[in-house]
This record gives C-alpha cells, structure tokens and sequence, in this order.
C-alpha cells in the first residue's frame, strides 16, 4: 500500500516538534538522554506514533519512558500550536527496538566472520585425498585408458 505523502510530512512535523518540545518544555529530571528516531502518523492524522530510544542504563530507559508518558499532554499542546490541523493527533511512545536489533545483528556478522576465518585457515593447509586433477588424461602415444 502506497503511504500518503501528506502523512509524511505531517509525521516529520511531528518529529521536529515533538525534540524540540523535548528540549526546551519538558523539565523533567527523570527524562535521560532521548533521541526520537521515527513518527508514523495513521492515514486519518488522527494519531501519531513517536518511536524513540535512550542512552543509558535498563533504569534509565524505564524512566524516560515514564516522563515521556506524564509530558503527553505538554506534547500534544505544543503539537496542536505547531501543526495547522483540524484536529490535534493523540501521541503515543514506543520505545524503538532498533539498537538491540542492530546489535544482534553485528553478533552474528562477527560470528559469520570469524567462522569464515577458521574456514579459510583450514581450506589453506588442506591436501588432496587423491590426485590434484582427478580426470584421465590421454597417454602420450595418443590413446586413452
């Protein structure tokens, strides 16, 4: 399905209010160090989805995600100053699971590496269990066996 170039614009609006309100409004001493990665907006501009990650510790990011629910509304007002809508979209966090998915990743890419290396280092001292060139070869007089 094609996504609507409206709600796209309206989604990096959102974007931009929602860090800058982040920056400036929200005092919040529970708020770490946030960075809105993704908006999705549905296709009615009703509600919006604000995907973020924190840099910190298991307790860190659990905090952040609760002042990040308490500053809402202070959001959602600064969203309805800052976006020329009919109707102010509801604003819902998640928290983005992409840095654990990349670090995964990377996991299995070192793995794949260094299983490639053991690979190459046996391919290097290998020998063959025959021949080198295992075909018949004609003899010299012309004739095959």
């Amino acid at each position: 399905m094609k996504e609507n170039p409206r709600a796209r614009k309206i989604a990096d609006r959102i974007r931009q209010i929602t860090v800058d309100a982040l920056r400036n409004e929200v005092k919040d001493p529970r708020l770490g160090f946030v960075t809105v990665t993704d908006v999705r907006v549905t296709g009615d501009l009703q509600n919006a989805t604000v995907f973020y990650t924190v840099l910190g510790s298991q307790e860190e990011i659990t905090d952040s995600g609760v002042a990040l629910e308490s500053a809402k509304g202070l959001i959602r007002r600064e969203l309805g100053r800052g976006l020329s809508l009919r109707l102010t979209p509801s604003v819902e966090f998640v928290l983005d699971g992409l840095p654990e998915n990349a670090a995964s990743i990377e996991h299995l890419l070192d793995e794949a590496r260094h299983r490639d290396a053991q690979t190459a280092s046996a391919a290097s001292s290998a020998v063959y269990a025959g021949e080198e060139d295992p075909y018949r070869k004609p003899d010299e007089e012309g004739e095959e066996d």
